[in-house]
């Protein structure tokens, strides 16, 4: 089995590509190893000394550092996806717990459910597919008075660059096709 790995424009995060598919639909975020124990994957991967974060995409795992190297991590981080895939256990055993981020409910007014579903499609079809490539997931949150709210998950959260995609990627996208859109704001 050969495993490719990415750099993301996250420094803390590195982006596994297996060659198999990870998850069949969504994604799945684990910000502690209390979160990852319906994942057999996730739980491997929490076992290495140093892993913080890990996210399931369709084709990848985005793995989260702490302050170890990743000349040090990644032989360990390596093994782990390759033991888990030769293994044949699933990726999931469970169901993914919500992201705390993602406890609340959508907020919006119901006069915007115009904008607010023209929002949604452009991050689904636009946003999403490109942080994706980086190991990373955007979801909308809420909207109000041209502020949209946005979770960002996996190599987006703490990224040093999630300001420039916020205000001058995403804003800008959205502002062209939404002229009611003003500002985009992390959760």
């Amino acid at each position: 089995m050969f495993i490719q790995t990415e750099t993301t424009p996250n420094p803390a995060t590195l982006k596994f590509l297996p060659g198999k598919i990870v998850m069949e639909s969504g994604n799945a975020d684990f910000r502690s190893a209390d979160d990852a124990i319906v994942s057999p994957l996730a739980t491997r991967l929490f076992a290495v000394p140093g892993v913080t974060g890990v996210m399931f995409g369709y084709d990848f795992v985005a793995v989260t550092k702490g302050d170890p190297e990743w000349q040090h991590l990644k032989p360990a981080i390596l093994g782990a996806i390759m033991e888990h895939f030769m293994s044949g256990a699933p990726v999931m055993a469970g169901e993914a717990p919500q992201v705390e981020d993602d406890s609340g409910e959508e907020f919006f007014d119901a006069g915007d459910e115009t904008i607010v579903a023209t929002i949604k499609e452009l991050l689904d079809t636009r946003v999403r597919p490109a942080v994706a490539q980086d190991g990373g997931d955007i979801t909308f949150r809420g909207y109000r008075e041209g502020t949209v709210f946005l979770n960002m998950r996996g190599a987006c959260s703490g990224c040093p660059s999630s300001t420039a995609t916020l205000k001058h990627g995403v804003q800008n996208l959205l502002h062209h096709f939404v002229p009611e859109v003003e500002h985009v704001e992390a959760v």
